[in-house]
């Protein structure tokens, strides 16, 4: 592969940081341009910013590319003043500035066919060049720097990262044991897991727990180990990177965690927790229903008060894991005059573990699964309810009528952990693709060796990095205990189109054997779809993001 010197900008942070004003400013005049459009009696209009969806989308993702910008900036500086700021961390910094600039300009991808434009806000909008926008625009993301980018991969293969992070020494120790552990551990065996559709093995689970994977931002008064969020996110893309399955294993033991410390009544924290941390109880999520979607406010599963206890009849869909755990964090209606949020109910509802031949053995409960292209391992079913019964000391919080709430409380880490999620899928698209590039032949020399193979892989690490930065914000003002439905949400609308970009790019590398199952990178892309769909779709996200963002007097 030619080895071209790409120059380093000169002055790079110093140009990053004059174009961050103006981004500031457009999106300042975005919001003002579509404020007037869906502001009605100083109350954004539902209606109308659903008549007007696509102007609101797409001021989303602006603002989305100027918080991923920023946070790049921010990262670049503090790798600058901790002397860690090398080449390969400038060209990252470089690239991501030069194509993200240019996509503001000229339009940002929504998804396949979607672009947002600026005129898509409003007619008149426009971003007040200067010289230093002018410079990144034109000279940032060059076929030189993508070269050189994908030269110092090569020379890195293998790392854990290509880049420094700005975590700490504890964290990157952590992101070493997990990396450890997935190729070690699921590495070898995830495809074949994939292609038979099969349970992730117990054993997994089991070592899973053993190294704190359940309880890992559990305080350490319930059994836990007191973690940030920020490592939350380290192991998730560790073991997401080996296999999507065992990185979400996580997920459901995150969800009922959050439930029961923000909902939860002392006694439900002191019974529960421990037991979530240390693997002895597995838990699933149960909120969605047929025909209800994103919805929640729709949901008719009932749940009957009997004497103390409570009788639970519906029927609920796209349940992830749900015949080998112990405990439902389930959602229903126990108002039945309510039509909307105010009726629903959070219950901590027991099941027995399932087996193959008999998966819902509990009295009152039956289930079916559903057949998936991807997200294999833990399996998704249909469940339904019939005289079922649940533990009035379960009813989360002790409260009726606050399951909703409870429910908006878990979103939040949620997101953070499916954009993790989402970057350690982008990961493996990036190190399959790349390991296959280098060893594949055409043309007498390494297919690594053509400029549109390797800008691929530059451009994989580049998204990688920015969806990481945004996502590790997001985690820190988590950590630091203000409100980040934003930024999570951002997070997870970046890294799953990210996640996605990767690994079709990566299926591209390989050509006819990427349309091959015996790929991993097949098992990949199909991992890779369902990121913009689950924990909120990306047309429900685009419009929590501008809905948070159009509130009086946020900036």
């Amino acid at each position: 592969m030619s080895d071209p010197q790409a120059p380093i900008l000169a002055n790079l942070l110093g140009l990053t940081s004059a174009t961050l004003p103006a981004f500031e400013n457009l999106k300042a005049a975005a919001q003002t341009a579509l404020r007037d459009k869906v502001v009605v009696d100083a109350r954004v209009s539902s209606s109308a910013v659903e008549t007007n969806q696509y102007a609101a989308h797409s001021f989303a993702w602006l603002a989305t590319y100027v918080e991923a910008l920023r946070q790049m900036h921010n990262w670049a500086d503090r790798l600058n003043a901790d002397d860690k700021f090398g080449e390969l961390e400038q060209l990252l910094l470089q690239i991501a500035f030069g194509e993200y600039l240019a996509q503001i300009l000229g339009g940002i991808p929504m998804s396949q066919g979607e672009i947002a434009r600026l005129q898509d806000i409003s007619a008149g909008l426009a971003l007040a060049s200067n010289d230093a926008i002018a410079t990144l625009t034109q000279t940032g993301n060059s076929e030189a720097a993508r070269a050189r980018l994908c030269v110092l991969m090569v020379e890195r293969q293998g790392a854990s990262t290509y880049g420094a992070t700005g975590l700490d020494d504890d964290l990157e120790m952590v992101r070493d044991q997990f990396r450890r552990f997935a190729d070690d551990k699921v590495v070898p065996f995830a495809h074949e897991w994939h292609l038979k559709d099969e349970l992730i093995p117990m054993a997994i689970i089991e070592e899973m727990a053993e190294l704190g994977v359940f309880g890992l931002t559990i305080p350490e008064e319930y059994g836990g180990f007191g973690f940030p969020k920020a490592a939350m996110c380290v192991v998730s893309e560790e073991l997401s990177r080996g296999y999507i399955g065992v990185g979400s294993l996580g997920t459901r033991s995150e969800i009922a965690a959050e439930l029961i410390l923000c909902g939860g009544t002392e006694e439900q924290k002191q019974k529960w927790l421990p037991m979530i941390s240390s693997g002895e109880t597995l838990p699933t999520a149960v909120f969605t229903e047929p025909n209800t979607g994103s919805d929640l406010g729709s949901l008719r599963t009932r749940a009957v008060k009997d004497g103390d206890d409570y009788v639970v009849t519906g029927n609920k869909t796209w349940i992830t894991h749900a015949a080998r755990t112990h405990v439902m964090t389930l959602l229903a209606r126990t108002d039945p005059a309510t039509s909307n949020y105010a009726g629903l109910s959070m219950f901590l509802a027991e099941k027995t573990p399932g087996s193959v031949d008999d998966p819902f053995p509990t009295s009152g409960m039956s289930g079916g699964e559903i057949e998936v292209l991807g997200y294999r391992g833990m399996k998704e079913y249909e469940l339904g309810f019939d005289g079922f019964k649940v533990k009035g000391e379960n009813l989360l919080g002790g409260v009726e009528g606050q399951g909703f709430k409870q429910l908006m409380q878990t979103f939040e880490s949620a997101r953070i952990q499916t954009a993790a999620r989402a970057i350690g899928v982008a990961q493996s698209a990036m190190e399959i693709a790349q390991k296959y590039a280098e060893g594949r032949k055409q043309f007498g020399k390494a297919i690594i060796e053509f400029p549109r193979v390797s800008s691929k892989l530059a451009m994989m690490a580049v998204e990688i990095m920015v969806a990481r930065q945004l996502t590790y914000h997001s985690a820190r003002e988590k950590d630091e205990g203000r409100r980040c439905d934003l930024e999570a949400g951002m997070a997870k609308l970046l890294g799953a189109r990210v996640a996605w970009a990767a690994a079709d790019n990566g299926l591209q590398i390989h050509g006819g054997n990427g349309f091959a199952l015996e790929y991993p990178i097949s098992r990949v892309l199909c991992d890779a779809r369902i990121l913009n769909i689950f924990e909120g779709a990306a047309e429900i996200q685009a419009t929590v993001i501008a809905r948070r963002l159009l509130e009086t007097g946020h900036n």
